[in-house]
């Protein structure tokens, strides 16, 4: 079979083997480390954080931790401050000269934004772990703390904030040295972790409510559907014809090939959803420091996936980080300079400022409805959810873990299959090169 022949391939090539060795086996480290419950907590009396968990944005919070979350683990803050520091850092590199300095020095400037993004990272983390150790205060019972006090309080942050920066360096540990992407890939793993217990969870839920398996099945067939959507979300391109010269001599140009920009419906991948549930996860941080009625209605409000303000802001967050994600990562000036340099040209338009700005109304005209398109998936949750599906599967018809899911697997396997056919192996698939999100074939990434 061509599956086992490919797994075979895959094993026979040094590097990739030990790329993939590497990445399995931090992964297993992430794995252990979410079990690790926070020293001075009793780790039997967990059941209500577990139960505050089960639901609305603290159960999507528990799913990007990989369960860590509702474990009280030393890991439970998980990536997301990174995250959010590096939101921060990308916003300011349109408003500050000096960051935006550093992004066009190459290397050197990327580490420098890198250092800073960490030292963001660690400010956050100082005051999201008092606020989470806050929340276990209110829903643990007293008898739950082995110790308390200030220097419970102290001891748990610092190790809040080293266990986060710790699942950070494992995800730089993974992009350098092992396979995919390791930050969208230790998200990714925390969402599969939850994956057979919300499969389990709806079973449950149909035999004991009603529709039994049939309904089950109906409802896989209808997921199955959504997953082939957001695939086409994320493969989606338009292409751009342009005419490059092959022979000039004086000012005619002799014969010529035609070659095609595939521009993205979806530039910006999945990185605008993780943005905006980033900034989502902002009321419930900050409802931890404040014990008023006012800021508990606030955060109820945007704690409730079913609710209209949660889903019109979360919508609308994706479709801003769309076009600003797309702005700094598609530059069409650039890409006309390169053209021109080339001797090459768009049939109809003048090479120069009037392609750059072509490229910049098409791009311009389908990411509109990339933006809208990837919106409607990331609430297609709440509509589960109204259709009685349990919450946690509702998780995966669309929303940040559908999404996630179908973006980090291409991206895996598209640089599992460059390996492959730089080495003149057959590739993953014999119809073609599998698109992901960062180019149109394997090559690309």
């Amino acid at each position: 079979m061509k599956l086992f022949e490919t797994i075979r391939n895959i094993w026979k090539i040094d590097d990739l083997r030990s790329r993939i060795l590497t990445t399995l086996g931090l992964i297993l480290i992430y794995r252990l480390g979410s079990k690790v419950v926070l020293p001075g907590i009793d780790p039997t009396q967990l059941s209500n954080l577990a139960e505050q968990t089960s639901s609305g944005v603290m159960g999507l919070l528990n799913m990007f931790s990989g369960g860590a979350f509702a474990n009280a683990s030393i890991m439970a803050l998980g990536i997301m401050p990174y995250i959010s520091a590096s939101i921060v850092i990308q916003l300011l590199g349109i408003a500050i000269p000096y960051f935006q300095r550093l992004q066009r020095e190459g290397e050197s400037g990327r580490r420098k934004i890198n250092q800073i993004t960490r030292y963001l990272t660690v400010l956050i983390l100082l005051f999201q772990a008092p606020g989470y150790i806050a929340n276990l205060h209110m829903q643990l019972p007293d008898s739950a703390f082995v110790a308390s006090g200030w220097r419970f309080t102290v001891s748990s942050t610092i190790i809040l904030t080293a266990g986060s920066m710790f699942v950070m360096w494992l995800g730089e540990r993974i992009t350098d040295k092992g396979i995919g992407n390791g930050i969208s890939l230790i998200i990714m793993i925390g969402i599969i972790a939850q994956l057979p217990f919300a499969l389990f969870a709806e079973l449950i839920s149909r035999l004991e409510e009603g529709g039994g398996l049939v309904m089950l099945l109906v409802e896989i067939v209808v997921l199955f559907f959504v997953f082939e959507g957001a695939i086409l979300l994320v493969q989606g391109t338009r292409r751009v014809p342009v005419q490059y010269a092959k022979r000039i001599v004086g000012n005619k140009q002799y014969g010529g090939v035609r070659q095609y920009i595939p521009l993205k419906v979806n530039a910006a991948g999945v990185m605008p959803i993780i943005f905006a549930q980033a900034i989502m996860f902002i009321p419930i941080t900050l409802a931890g420091f404040v014990d008023s009625e006012s800021a508990t209605g606030f955060a109820a409000t945007f704690s409730d996936f079913t609710g209209f303000w949660y889903n019109f802001v979360f919508a609308s967050l994706i479709i801003l980080f769309t076009y600003f994600y797309t702005a700094i990562t598609v530059n069409p000036t650039q890409m006309a300079d390169d053209m021109k340099r080339n001797g090459g040209f768009i049939p109809g338009v003048k090479p120069g400022k009037k392609t750059a700005e072509f490229l910049d109304s098409v791009m311009s005209k389908i990411t509109l409805p990339g933006s809208v398109f990837l919106a409607l998936v990331a609430i297609l949750p709440a509509f589960a959810m109204m259709a009685g599906i349990d919450q946690n599967f509702a998780h995966f018809y669309g929303g940040t873990s559908l999404l996630i899911l179908v973006g980090v697997v291409l991206d895996t396997l598209q640089q599992i299959e460059s390996h492959l056919l730089m080495r003149h192996y057959d590739g993953l698939l014999k119809s073609g090169r599998i698109k992901g999100r960062t180019g149109g074939g394997a090559s690309a990434y």
